[in-house]
């Protein structure tokens, strides 16, 4: 049943609630902080590799042509979103620590997710195509984007966004995916038909880069640093992000006169935000201490997003069928 929770249904859920598990009785530190980030340097670099071989490009310039899909999309994703990240930026400062309220511009400025965009778009019986490409666009976008936008609204005091970090970011996260895409003709058809098998590499560089990020953090006190009362605004801003990107993105696309199902496609590529970037992007953006407070409003806004999404695809999926009969 689509209603289920998504809790009991995607095991993406289960990777993250472990990597903070084993980051809080487990952290990693001293030496073995240094191999942890090694690994997950090495992990990301395969992950965009496989996402470039993955990725056709025949999907990208069918994207591309569909500029009136995709453009609006973009503005919706890396405007919209961004400053309002930046806005609960500035309100959470005033209750949430500094680093952990810095989260929501990070939050802000990431690209959608493909997997469960394109996942829930099919459940609501919605434009699943379209919410491919447009999600994959958005995600090539963000790499070269998320970085520099989130420096120039006010996150580069906190994020080193300098030369070597570019650099950085060059060679784990646009070469392999440039790489990815150079020998796509000769592995595509291997990477099909080990398409679920791969979605657990996914999974698997996620938690590694949460894992790292979050040993940080506790090695830092986050721990004492957020008490009862910080974590539930911590929930109440992130569900208010949550309900303002799906109620936004869904009147801007009513405002585009798209068709239903497009809508659809628009409503889950617009609003989901996407982990598999912006763990690994955080890696490399801060130290393990800084980085695992930032990314802390991106961790609970993928748990709800996923939870809210399932019951808001059945009832989107109960519209399209109505319209048919």
């Amino acid at each position: 049943m689509i209603s289920r929770l998504a809790i009991l249904r995607d095991p993406m859920i289960a990777v993250l609630l472990l990597a903070t598990l084993l980051a809080a009785v487990f952290p990693s530190t001293g030496e073995t902080r240094i191999i942890a980030e090694t690994v997950s340097a090495g992990a990301i670099f395969t992950l965009f590799l496989v996402n470039g071989m993955r990725i056709s490009r025949g999907e990208i310039l069918q994207g591309l042509r569909n500029w009136r899909f995709f453009l609006p999309l973009g503005l919706w994703v890396f405007g919209a979103m961004a400053l309002a990240g930046l806005g609960l930026a500035q309100l959470a400062a005033g209750v949430l620590p500094p680093l952990v309220a810095l989260g929501f511009l990070f939050l802000g400025v990431l690209p959608s997710t493909i997997q469960s965009a394109t996942s829930y778009t099919t459940m609501a019986n919605g434009n699943a195509a379209l919410s491919v490409i447009g999600a994959a666009l958005i995600n090539i976008v963000g790499v070269f984007v998320s970085a520099p936008l989130f420096a120039l609204l006010g996150g580069g005091d906190a994020a080193d966004t300098g030369s070597s970090v570019i650099v950085r970011i060059a060679l784990l996260l646009v070469l392999p995916f440039l790489l990815g895409q150079a020998v796509q003709g000769w592995t595509m058809h291997w990477i099909a038909e080990r398409r679920e098998k791969i979605v657990w590499l996914d999974r698997i560089v996620i938690g590694i880069a949460v894992y790292v990020a979050f040993s940080g953090a506790v090695e830092q006190g986050i721990g004492q640093a957020m008490e009862a009362a910080g974590w539930a605004w911590l929930f109440l801003l992130v569900v208010v992000f949550l309900v303002a990107a799906n109620l936004g993105v869904w009147l801007f696309a009513g405002v585009l006169r798209l068709p239903l199902r497009d809508r659809i496609a628009f409503l889950f590529a617009g609003s989901q935000k996407s982990v598999a970037v912006g763990a690994p992007l955080a890696a490399l953006l801060f130290p393990p201490a800084v980085a695992g407070y930032v990314i802390a409003p991106l961790l609970l806004y993928h748990l709800i997003q996923l939870m809210a999404a399932a019951p808001l695809a059945a009832i989107l999926a109960r519209q399209v069928l109505h319209l048919r009969d």
